[in-house]
């Protein structure tokens, strides 16, 4: 029976050593792990640790050793966290994206004694911060880099860990610390136990009821997120092979190598996946131009309980043989699905890839609840658009007098590392866990969200907005990039805007004769023209809302938001507070105009 995360690697070791577990490019070439390797190196990495001197007993949770990982996607982020698992250690995965400054808060607060970093990048950026954590007592690589122990070091010491310490890793023991990226103040450390990780997986995988051994998984959302780690098992627990992208750039040369059958992906990177089909269907002419655009109309009609008029299907089915074929040969030629979480997903684009017979199956879930809260399945009874599915096994749900989403069951986290007045807001006694989320029943089963309960706001007129909704719905328009509603405590709403410029710029060159159209994005959104045709953008989807709902003014950005820059969590969620801070000059003059 499996009780603990590493019992999910050793049982495919002990019945398929062979078979192909992870991959990624080394060298301009593919390299496979096997199953059996995966699980030796990792249990030689256990060893070498207990041989260094890592705890060699199960404590408290408090007690047991933290050891971080700062790594992008790769085999050796899978085996370091088996190996520290096999120790009795707690695996802090921190993201690679935060600043140096985050970095030291969080390897301070949790008492971390060893780092493993990916290359050198991510040393040099990193190198003082770890001079700030009075625990830190070793720093391994994965790649070669002059003056730093290389992970083979342990792994070569050919150790074996001891036995009476795997026995003594229970259910109950705690796995992980994940530290929320924090949209508002300093990150929160998230206590995940094997149980909460293993109930969640085992809970999920007759979601993954299309998956099969021998079959392949495209892995590039990071593996920091519990959301692309728990699912890594599922798909270990299925015999499906982890192929790991090189990059964020590459995710579509290598969706073309590795033809996956299902890769994990949040809404912003979908919509990206749709903006550049989008960008190819613009440039067509003719019949080709035609033929594109009307199998997008029938996309966005799809719908999956109320299949259409056998004229309709036979429209469809002669889409998806012309147009819908070649999105599917784009993605590799072998998805089946893909699993989207993290933040509320554009219900047009589920329509419209569905309809491709490319099945989106949203979801949802929180890092506190290890993550799968509830899915849309891949079978079509089981699928609602506009929701996020029904329940997984063994989850509950209720929802409370003001809306709030709560749950409860095996899956939730035993509370926030030393922040046990943090717990207490959320976590009842009774286990029911306060996911800050505003939710309805569709149906009597499928969830669905409607907003996160601390972003709606109260405009000055004392009527409530909430801005997910209509971000959405806004962002439908090929001509809106990003989008942040505004207006709390306000005459009325508002919004920042990020335009999609390529297709601004198209459309001003080909409706406005003579325009001058520039190529900076500062002096585009200055331009009078591109001002009024962003706002005719909003106006159309202002009627689907009650009068203190729509957005009356809006601010042009010229720049996207990006992890980078700051304006996205590395889950890729806006973080509300730093945009409206950052951009406080744009949203004053909305409100002078």
């Amino acid at each position: 029976m499996i009780q603990r995360l590493f019992d999910i690697v050793e049982m495919r070791a002990k019945a398929s050593p062979d078979a192909e577990m992870l991959a990624a490019k080394e060298n301009g070439s593919w390299r496979t792990y096997s199953c059996a390797e995966v699980w030796n190196t990792a249990r030689a990495l256990a060893g070498g640790l207990i041989k260094v001197g890592v705890s060699n007993q199960v404590l408290e949770p408090m007690q047991q050793e933290k050891i971080a990982i700062i790594s992008p996607n790769r085999p050796e982020w899978i085996i370091t966290d088996v190996g520290v698992q096999l120790t009795g250690c707690v695996l802090t995965p921190v993201y690679p994206t935060i600043s140096p400054s985050e970095i030291a808060y969080v390897l301070n607060e949790a008492e971390v004694r060893i780092v493993f970093v990916a290359n050198a990048d991510i040393y040099e950026r990193f190198r003082e911060a770890f001079g700030q954590v009075a625990t830190l007592q070793k720093v391994y690589s994965f790649d070669k880099i002059d003056g730093v122990a290389h992970w083979h070091e342990l792994v070569n010491m050919k150790e074996q860990p001891d036995e009476k310490i795997i026995a003594a890793i229970k259910y109950e023991t705690l796995a992980t610390i994940i530290y929320t990226s924090g949209t508002t103040g300093n990150p929160k450390g998230v206590m995940l136990t094997h149980k909460n990780i293993v109930s969640n997986v085992q809970d999920s995988m007759p979601a993954f009821s299309f998956a099969t051994a021998q079959s392949r998984a495209l892995s590039f959302l990071p593996l920091n997120h519990i959301f692309e780690r728990m699912v890594s098992y599922v798909y270990l627990q299925a015999g499906v092979s982890i192929y790991y992208a090189e990059s964020m750039d590459t995710i579509g040369l290598n969706l073309k190598e590795v033809k996956p059958l299902v890769f994990t992906t949040v809404p912003r990177l979908l919509e990206k996946v749709y903006e550049r089909i989008m960008n190819t269907g613009m440039e067509l002419k003719g019949i080709k131009r035609a033929l594109f655009f009307w199998a997008l109309d029938l996309g966005k009609r799809y719908d999956n309980v109320n299949s259409g008029s056998p004229w309709y299907k036979m429209q469809l089915a002669i889409a998806n043989a012309l147009v819908f074929k070649k999105w599917r040969e784009a993605l590799g030629g072998n998805v089946k699905a893909i699993v989207v979480g993290s933040a509320a997903c554009q219900e047009r684009l589920v329509r419209i890839f569905t309809a491709a017979n490319i099945v989106v199956m949203e979801g949802y879930g929180l890092t506190e609840t290890s993550p799968v809260i509830s899915v849309n399945r891949f079978e079509s009874e089981e699928r609602r658009f506009g929701s996020v599915g029904t329940l997984i096994q063994n989850v509950e749900v209720k929802i409370a007098e003001d809306g709030e989403i709560l749950t409860r069951g095996n899956n939730v986290t035993i509370g926030y590392f030393k922040h046990p007045d943090l717990t207490a807001e959320v976590l009842e006694a009774n286990g029911w866990f306060h996911t800050g989320d505003i939710g309805v029943w569709v149906d009597d089963r499928f969830l669905k969200i409607t907003d996160r309960k601390k972003e709606i706001f109260k405009t000055s007129g004392g009527k409530y907005v909430a801005p997910q909704v209509v971000e959405n719905k806004m962002k439908e328009s090929p001509y809106i990039e990003q989008m942040m509603v505004v207006g709390n405590g306000r005459k009325f709403v508002s919004a920042l805007v990020v335009p999609s410029f390529v297709h601004l710029r198209k459309h001003l060159r080909d409706n406005n004769a003579g325009l001058r159209v520039p190529e900076s994005n500062d002096d585009l959104i200055k331009l009078q023209e591109a001002k009024d045709f962003m706002m005719k953008q909003i106006e159309k989807y202002n009627p689907l809302f009650s009068h203190p709902e729509q957005v009356k003014k809006i601010g042009l950005l010229a720049h996207e938001w990006t992890i980078d820059s700051g304006e996205l969590t590395p889950s890729l969620k806006i973080k509300r507070k730093i945009i409206e801070a950052k951009f406080s000059k744009e949203i004053e003059a909305i409100y002078e105009d």
